[in-house]
């Protein structure tokens, strides 16, 4: 999923918290990022386009917990 191509379908703020619902018409690819300013951190969410609002309300429902360590797991990337 290329950043350059993504559209924004929804965004909203709540509580130091950015999220936007994003689709990428070349490849028909949906995410839901989540900027987290109170932590300092970014998420990137890839979900099936028939879940896509309920990621976008939901977000932290959509990252996949790892079965072994019990930490969460998605596209993380600490922002600098």
């Amino acid at each position: 999923m290329s950043n350059s191509s993504l559209k924004e379908l929804a965004y909203r703020e709540q509580d130091g918290l950015e999220i936007a619902l994003l689709w990428d018409p070349r490849s028909d690819d949906v995410c839901v990022d989540v900027v987290d300013e109170r932590g300092d951190s970014f998420l990137r969410i890839p979900v099936a386009a028939r879940f896509a609002l309920d990621a976008f309300r939901h977000p932290y429902a959509y990252v996949r917990a790892d079965e072994s360590s019990g930490e969460r797991s998605t596209q993380a990337a600490r922002t600098e």
